[in-house]
């Protein structure tokens, strides 16, 4: 009897960190079940060894910064039947949207000393702004389980179960005493998705917005909030502009401060 071939799994990279990528390297034992279910096609930084496409399922880490990399994208998602789109960069421009708010042609004159070498465009953008995705796991870098119960989901036909509630209820889970209400820390965990366990809450540090706005976020009520205690616009603008700086709901939030 002929055997069924496992699924082909490719990973690839735009403009990022590589630490999404190292997620997926860091589940060890769950990493040993899904290099089972799947073959592992093309994963430049777990092995050299290529196999030609066209791949059942793509990750994607990284945005778009380069005219190469909006005409490399499409071609990935011709070659994939399910693209995912994995992390912050990849799922809204990442840290480096940040040069979206700015002029980056002033900003190449004085970095570097020949800019006529630099090709980038003027904005940062997620891999949804190019084509269409099948699905968004966030975080930066995204949760080793969280990927894990993805790719699970995908391959046995389900949907996802991944979190759309904030971070407050990953902190009320663990006993951990609010830093906003509590300890008058800048928090935004409770405009940002869960999946990270309250990771800096339970270090004593508010939230940064790692794994981007929450389903329906009251930002504007936060930032109300935050204005009441004292902050001034500039600090309310710097706050919504983290890693997630892009992503529409907090972009959003902090343009309406300028």
């Amino acid at each position: 009897m002929k055997t069924k071939a496992k699924p082909k799994l490719a990973v690839w990279k735009f403009s990022s960190c590589d630490g999404c990528q190292l997620s997926i390297l860091d589940c060890e034992d769950e990493l040993l079940a899904v290099a089972g279910a799947v073959h592992i096609a093309n994963f430049p930084e777990a092995s050299r060894a290529v196999v030609k496409g066209p791949y059942d399922i793509s990750l994607v880490e990284g945005s778009i910064t380069t005219p190469h990399d909006a005409e490399r994208i499409h071609s990935i998602r011709r070659q994939s039947k399910l693209l995912i789109s994995i992390g912050a960069c990849a799922t809204a421009g990442g840290i480096q949207a940040l040069k979206n708010f700015s002029n980056v042609k002033e900003f190449v004159s004085i970095v570097y000393a020949t800019p006529e070498y630099i090709h980038t465009l003027s904005k940062s953008t997620p891999i949804s702004d190019h084509v269409k995705i099948d699905f968004e796991l966030r975080g930066c870098p995204v949760d080793k389980y969280q990927l894990v119960e993805v790719l699970n989901a995908f391959l046995n036909g389900r949907k996802p179960n991944t979190p759309h509630y904030s971070v407050c209820i990953e902190c009320k889970r663990r006993g951990i005493v609010c830093r906003m209400v509590g300890h008058e820390q800048i928090c935004l965990g409770p405009v940002t998705q869960a999946g990270c366990n309250a990771l800096c809450p339970s270090y004593d540090r508010g939230c940064f917005g790692c794994f981007g706005p929450k389903e329906t976020p009251n930002t504007s009520s936060l930032a109300e909030f935050w204005s009441k205690k004292g902050m001034g616009k500039r600090d309310l603008i710097r706050t919504f502009r983290g890693i997630n700086a892009y992503a529409k709901e907090f972009r959003l939030e902090s343009e309406s401060h300028e």
